[in-house]
């Protein structure tokens, strides 16, 4: 019954928020449009995910320490973009993130935590670098920074959420890893 429950926890958040990102409705809040800015895309949204259930995978202190690890460096990369500072193949970057995320987790690959903090980060690099670039020129930054952190905070807490309700039911975070990751290829080829 627990499976269910936080599926369909899952399922309400990641449905209830792009109801915030419509634009041209509202004048540019900077928290409003950082925080519906990951739900706008489905591979933010996988990629985000993913890293809730890597970190629930790993265990221990990776459970704070790699979600933690990729906000901080999505806040690196979001001003990169802020400030327009060129990043080649943000989109290939972003496509991969869920590629490989999704691929760790359907190999169910192990590794130290500081290598998934810095495989993370990198990838949370790119995903920044879009937020930020693509903040709206009327958007408090700050405001807009704390938006889009919180949503992938979030986003990064259903995938913990989800990695604690599979347990150690191993063939379901195969399965959803290997969702990811062909999610991600479909993205990557549209």
């Amino acid at each position: 019954m627990k499976l269910k429950q936080s599926f369909l926890l899952a399922a309400m958040v990641v449905t209830a928020m792009p109801a915030l990102a419509h634009t041209g409705i509202h004048s540019a809040s900077g928290l409003v449009d950082g925080l519906a800015h990951p739900f706008g895309g489905l591979d933010h949204v996988l990629a985000m995910v993913a890293v809730g259930l890597f970190a629930a995978v790993l265990g221990e202190r990776a459970l704070w320490a790699v979600p933690a690890t990729f906000a901080s460096m999505m806040l690196v990369g979001g001003v990169m973009g802020v400030m327009g500072i060129g990043i080649p193949a943000i989109e290939a970057g972003i496509a991969l993130s869920v590629v490989i995320l999704g691929a760790i987790l359907a190999a169910r690959i192990r590794c130290r935590i500081s290598v998934a903090m810095m495989l993370t980060g990198a990838f949370a690099i790119f995903h920044g670098y879009a937020h930020g670039a693509e903040m709206p020129t009327e958007a408090a930054a700050a405001l807009y920074c704390l938006g889009f952190v919180s949503a992938t905070g979030l986003l990064h807490g259903t995938g913990l959420v989800l990695g604690h309700a599979f347990g150690k039911r191993q063939m379901i975070h195969r399965l959803a890893g290997a969702g990811i990751s062909v999610g991600g290829v479909v993205l990557s080829l549209s």
